[in-house]
């Protein structure tokens, strides 16, 4: 591969580029450059020449137009092993360029605003950004694109090992890299502007792109292949690893489901999870209690569990996590006593969150993709009907609004036996309502008498109910709206039971 002798550098992110470009000028090349990013390098006392000299034309427009020029694209985009090409550049007095270091204007941290005006982010759209980027692409055996500050150590690595050049693989490598930059910069365009007089919340073109963030040893069993992508900073998906072994495809499932179970509560809150349904979730006035609490639940499917916090997990609440074998944590912070607890257990996951997940849920179909908005919908006891002739006791209304919001997070068909502040049993994904009271009783290690029920959907017959009922429930929450409602209601009324109508559905599937 040739030598890099001349460089266009134009960064919007001028990290790193002052040693960068001191380097590239002590290697012999030429720099050339525009507006902030040619003071910045001529202030270092780094010679360099603006992109108007090369041209012969000023910057214009408010600075709109600096690099549309022939001679700044024909000295990108001429072939070197095309003797039509460098006849013509020649001709028209082009010198080739051999290295574009380009970062684009940052759309996306105007597009962030919510209130952002139209005009602040029609100037914050890069054009002759991606249009040199694109170009030095095109024509990779030839030109190396830099788009990103973390490649500038590598690069220069690879020019002080091979005398002044870099690779065909580097070449290429970088190539893809700035495709990758400038579609994804286009798509956080279209997706912005969509937003400026959308109808609704779900977009007309579903825009996915993700970098890939880590491989992963294997998916849901060990012959699928699987990846982790996502953004840096956002959700579980971009949540730090502060210790432990490598996650797994299933480990972020159910870190997912855990974190976002935690949330649903504003007092210090645990939710235990195995398989993405919650063996365990309580809410009370201090973590620690709240772990304790929803450790009781179930601690035997507790053991090799994944646990979601909604609070700064401290020393206590290490202390009692340490004594159970967990395979990962989701919280948005720990204390320094907690980590240094936690990470006496080698292997255990500790994930710090920074920020909840996206206000689309989207998965795979055959075929396609379905998208829909996050199930955020909250319970407020005033809009709740009382169907019964009874009326709740405060203890019940107390119990059902803390089991359905754990409702929620459990997969269809959904019963959860619940107490103030603590689930007591979990009855998940079975094929019908009554199986799941069942089950759930089953699994139950608390005592039940006195509990309050929640049914992510409606009971269809009475049976569930009388299923709960039978094994000590007293109080139930559920939607409401089935043909038979009506029976329902004369079954609690004859069992002495309490009975409300939240006119919401939660189904998980």
């Amino acid at each position: 591969m040739p030598q890099i002798r001349r460089v266009l550098l134009s960064v919007t992110d001028k990290t790193g580029i002052i040693d960068f470009a001191r380097a590239l000028a002590g290697s012999g090349a030429e720099l050339i450059s525009t507006g902030g990013t040619a003071r910045l390098i001529r202030d270092a006392g780094i010679l360099v020449r603006d992109v108007s000299d090369v041209t012969g034309f000023p910057e214009m427009l408010d600075g709109r137009v600096k690099t549309l020029h022939p001679k700044i694209h024909g000295g990108i985009l001429a072939i070197r092993e095309n003797a039509g090409h460098i006849r013509a550049i020649a001709e028209h007095d082009i010198t080739p360029i051999d290295m574009v270091v380009i970062n684009l204007y940052r759309f996306e941290a105007a597009a962030a605003n919510a209130g952002a005006r139209m005009e602040d982010l029609i100037e914050n759209i890069d054009i002759g950004g991606p249009a040199m980027i694109r170009s030095a692409a095109k024509n990779y055996h030839d030109v190396a694109v830099v788009v990103s500050p973390a490649d500038y150590e590598p690069i220069l690595a690879e020019l002080r090992a091979n005398d002044g050049s870099l690779s065909a693989e580097t070449h290429w490598r970088l190539a893809k890299k700035a495709f990758r930059t400038t579609a994804d910069y286009d798509a956080a365009i279209s997706a912005r502007l969509e937003q400026v007089d959308a109808p609704g919340p779900l977009p007309p073109d579903l825009a996915m792109r993700a970098p890939k963030l880590m491989d992963l040893r294997y998916g849901e069993n060990p012959h699928q292949q699987a990846a982790l992508y996502g953004r840096r900073g956002s959700g579980i998906a971009g949540a730090e690893q502060m210790h432990g072994r490598e996650l797994s495809y299933n480990n972020l499932v159910d870190l997912d489901a855990a974190y976002d179970l935690a949330l649903e509560f504003n007092s210090p809150a645990v939710a235990i999870i195995k398989h993405t349904n919650p063996c365990g979730c309580a809410e009370q006035e201090s973590l620690a209690e709240a772990y304790r609490k929803a450790l009781e639940c179930d601690p035997v499917s507790a053991y090799g569990s994944v646990i979601g916090i909604n609070r700064t997990v401290d020393e206590e609440t290490a202390r009692e996590i340490a004594q159970l074998f967990v395979e990962a944590i989701a919280a948005p912070d720990y204390s320094a006593e907690a980590l240094a607890i936690l990470k006496a257990r080698r292997n255990l996951r500790l994930m710090r969150v920074h920020s909840a997940g996206d206000p689309l849920v989207v998965r795979s179909i055959s075929g396609g993709y379905l998208a829909q908005t996050a199930d955020r919908a909250t319970f407020h006891r005033a809009q709740a009907v009382v169907k019964s002739q009874r009326q709740p006791t405060e203890d019940e209304w107390r119990a059902m609004e803390f089991g359905w919001k754990v409702a929620k997070h459990v997969k269809s068909n959904a019963i959860v036996y619940a107490r103030p502040g603590q689930v007591v049993g979990v009855g998940a994904g079975q094929m019908s309502r009554v199986d799941s009271a069942r089950f759930g009783a089953m699994k139950a290690i608390l005592p039940l008498a006195g509990t309050a029920v929640a049914s992510d959907a409606f009971f269809p017959f009475p049976d569930g109910l009388e299923e709960a009922a039978k094994n000590g429930a007293t109080a139930f929450i559920e939607p409401g709206g089935s043909v038979r409602d009506s029976d329902v209601i004369a079954a609690a009324d004859r069992l002495g039971a309490a009975i409300v109508f939240t006119g919401v559905r939660h189904f998980r599937h």
